[in-house]
């Protein structure tokens, strides 16, 4: 007997269609391997579409008090509290993640990073009214940059369509939003949601694929571009932005060094290390899986590490005290398995290295001894949950080896000297530091890196900054 698989649609203008042309994807449930929904395969009508539908909806919405605004964000984040269950079951369909962890993990940060924004769309204050000519005086406005075309991972659907929609509406601008297409459950559950609050075009979502969000850049309506996802999706956005010299904001790959000195407990080190490194099956791009270990303890904190790792559960969305839930798609299973498969001759898999079950996309939580810095699993991103260990002897040397990377998103420095904790974030190039921890976020702080990571900022003031633009309007005092 075959199963019906569901039928997924567009989000533009205020309805759900199917793409112009009838073509579809299927969309594979990961923890399975199986189909479980088609999803629309837009093309450059359905990408039309919803552009022109932003591009309407953009004059009325601009013109919205940043009072009125609020209440619509707020507004939205009480619906997600209400409709919870339902977008954990969908992000959890979408992605295999373990039910729980979405429940207590993402759902709430999501509201409360809603609710921020609510309140940073009465924050678009200018700096004050002046005189610096003779005659005239000057201000400043803040406005929204128009149409927004914004392209979210696969890794967390829907916490990343958070971080790019509350942002943009806060400011008073228009979305059309693309999910991964192996992830666009959830984001059409949050088009369902935000579409019985907002007007009609404020919102609009579109599948599809690489093509789908190529033409969604390049088309000449949004005045800007957003994208989380890998370092080549991200120069190509950036390639074709340029043409038409679109403001291009960008979230791209981590590769984050984790410096372990020999003051540190190492049995909290390896706690924090193997929860931050293994959750969401490393598929993070902040995650914790390049940790550089001072030589004295290197042994004892590598044992320690595997041990935890041969502990952690992976397995299906409703399975007891499960860690993590698979990798995203067979594609990633891949890659993952390509980086352990091509190890050269002096690296140790100390746990882990292979994949769980012949069922779904399972990974072993993996630890991965003995490398040298220009290894290919040191310098590239792996994306899953597999943590390398690497020794250093002095402080010089950690900074060095924690730095020769191309990315530079996120880092963190473990020790009891508050004096060397303070030198490590100052020379530590990248975005974020963390000292005795590794991958919180609050919605008040900027998430962003430098480098191939990217440029602009998600969450925080600087985040909301980001989706406006600053005019100078000056008048003569004579009349």
């Amino acid at each position: 007997m075959t199963t019906e698989l569901r039928r997924l649609r567009n989000y533009i203008n205020g309805e759900f269609r199917d793409a112009a042309d009838g073509r579809t994807i299927d969309v594979i449930n990961p923890a399975t391997g199986e189909a479980y929904a088609t999803s629309p395969l837009s093309g450059q009508a359905d990408v039309d579409a919803a552009m022109d539908a932003a591009e309407a909806a953009f004059p009325a919405w601009r013109d919205t008090t940043p009072a009125e605004r609020q209440k619509v964000l707020l507004k939205i984040a009480d619906a997600f509290e209400e409709r919870a269950e339902d977008l954990i079951a969908a992000e959890s369909e979408n992605t295999g993640k373990p039910l729980d962890l979405v429940r207590t993990e993402e759902v709430p940060p999501m509201v409360d990073q809603i609710r921020f924004f609510a309140g940073a769309a009465r924050m678009l204050e200018g700096r004050s009214a002046g005189e610096y000519m003779d005659g005239f005086t000057s201000i400043i406005r803040r406005e929204p940059v128009g149409v927004c075309a914004q392209v979210a991972p696969w890794n967390y659907p829907m916490m990343m369509a958070v971080w790019k929609f509350a942002p943009a509406l806060a400011a008073g601008n228009t979305v059309v939003l693309k999910p991964s297409d192996t992830t666009p459950a959830s984001t059409l559950l949050i088009a369902e949601i935000i579409g019985a609050i907002v007007p009609k075009g404020v919102f609009n979502v579109i599948c599809g694929d690489r093509e789908t969000g190529r033409a969604m850049v390049e088309h000449p309506t949004p005045a800007m571009a957003s994208i989380t996802g890998s370092v080549r999706a991200g120069m190509q956005v950036a390639a074709s932005a340029a043409k038409d010299v679109k403001r291009v904001h960008l979230e791209l790959g981590g590769k984050a060094p984790v410096v372990v000195f020999e003051d540190t407990d190492i049995e909290k080190a390896v706690a924090g290390i193997a929860e931050a490194g293994y959750f969401n099956a490393g598929q993070d791009c902040t995650a914790a899986t390049r940790v550089l270990v001072h030589e004295s303890i290197h042994d004892e904190f590598v044992a320690a590490l595997a041990k935890v790792a041969s502990e952690t559960k992976t397995g299906a969305p409703d399975e007891a005290d499960v860690a993590f839930g698979p990798l995203n798609n067979a594609n990633q299973l891949t890659q993952v398995s390509g980086f352990i498969d091509r190890l050269p001759a002096h690296a140790k898999v100390e746990a882990g290295g292979q994949r769980v079950g012949d069922k779904g996309y399972f990974y072993a939580a993996t630890v991965v001894s003995g490398l040298k810095q220009d290894d290919e699993i040191i310098q590239n991103e792996v994306f899953g949950p597999v943590i390398t260990v690497q020794s250093f002897t002095d402080e010089a040397q950690a900074l060095t080896y924690a730095n020769d990377v191309e990315y530079a998103l996120a880092s963190s420095v473990w020790t009891k000297d508050h004096a060397r904790a303070m030198r490590m974030s100052k020379a530590l190039d990248f975005g974020c530091v963390w000292i005795n921890t590794h991958i919180p976020l609050v919605a008040e702080m900027p998430h962003g890196g430098f480098k191939k990571s990217g440029y602009g900022k998600d969450l925080s003031a600087y985040g909301f900054d980001d989706y406006t633009r600053i005019k100078h309007v000056m008048t003569s005092l004579e009349g």
